[in-house]
């Protein structure tokens, strides 16, 4: 991707006066502190600053991002890196410009009184996975530990979950997928106490892939405009995110006045905010390439059945974080 636009930084980026130019951003889910940075970017100008004029569109459980993009009703958005690479593989060029996170909140949640220890004790279970894009992890993790997905003694029997905890709380899955900043919350919010529960982070397990990065279409990177966007973009945004960091209360209130819905809650988005920044302390916004290496492998290590076949080439750039950044 790099040769596509090496030029970039030689442009200087340097923003003219002229009327401000139109960026959609697609999301991974609906609006909540997860997406602090880009809505505090919004609310507090600093995609004005940059003459950008910004949308932000909510995802959902029937919204897939790669497909919006490819689609043209974004011109960026953020994704999960094993869905990203696996849509690139499939022919949609998808590039990451931006890692705001650095880290995984992904995790398993199960009932202790299982008696599950570790990935040796699911066999013979049954486990709750998000679908849509989100299993690739846990098929590549389950790929390595040898355990078949199709069900059985020797394997496990995957549950398609929905976007809720209820099938925990159902004892219809011995463990259910969640976020650290999210659906676990939900679940002790539900009245289960923490001593009930063994979790299993996969950044623990050394099978995390990176989260929430921000992908453009590599042909439209191609375009000098296009890239001038979203250096501004990136810069803006990681600015967004900063703020969040250091001001989580404030954030968390700014993420609430945008969600239309009304379905979100103080106390659960001040709380998922204090998760988040822990997830995103650390990065300035540009890929690093030892955490891209880490995730190709865990995706590449699967077995006869692999998340993606080939380790992905110009999946990713620092032209636009560099300059950015500088």
């Amino acid at each position: 991707m790099k040769h596509l636009i090496a030029g970039a930084a030689a442009l200087g980026f340097a923003t003219a006066a002229h009327a401000a130019d139109d960026v959609t951003l697609q999301l991974q889910w609906v609006t909540q502190a997860q997406f602090a940075g880009y809505y505090v970017a919004l609310d507090k100008g600093f995609y004005e600053e940059e003459d950008l004029n910004v949308t932000i569109k909510p995802g959902g459980p029937d919204i897939a991002p790669p497909q919006v993009l490819a689609g043209g009703g974004a011109d960026v958005m953020l994704n999960w890196m094993p869905s990203a690479m696996a849509a690139r593989e499939k022919g949609l060029p998808v590039v990451n410009i931006a890692q705001p996170f650095k880290s995984s909140g992904l995790m398993l949640t199960c009932w202790k009184d299982t008696g599950i220890t570790g990935p040796q004790d699911f066999k013979g279970r049954t486990i709750g996975v998000w679908f849509f894009g989100n299993e690739y992890p846990f098929l590549s993790w389950m790929s390595q530990e040898g355990i078949s997905t199709d069900g059985g003694d020797d394997g496990v029997t995957v549950l398609k979950q929905g976007f809720n905890v209820d099938p925990l709380l159902q004892r219809q899955a011995d463990c259910i997928s969640t976020m650290t900043y999210n659906e676990y919350w939900q679940v002790i919010d539900a009245g289960v106490s923490p001593d009930e529960l063994v979790t299993f982070k996969y950044e623990d397990m050394g099978v995390a892939t990176l989260e929430d990065g921000i992908y453009a279409l590599e042909e439209n990177l191609s375009d000098p405009a296009f890239q001038d966007k979203m250096v501004r973009f990136v810069r803006a945004s990681m600015k967004g995110w900063k703020y969040a960091e250091e001001n989580p209360d404030e954030a968390a209130e700014i993420v609430l006045d945008n969600d239309d819905t009304g379905a979100q809650t103080e106390t659960h988005q001040k709380r998922m905010m204090g998760e988040i920044a822990k997830l995103t302390a650390g990065s300035n916004g540009a890929l690093d390439p030892a955490d891209f290496e880490r995730t190709i492998d865990t995706l590449l290590a699967g077995g006869s059945d692999p998340v993606i076949t080939a380790r992905p080439e110009g999946a990713w750039t620092h032209a636009i974080t560099d300059a950015a950044l500088n």
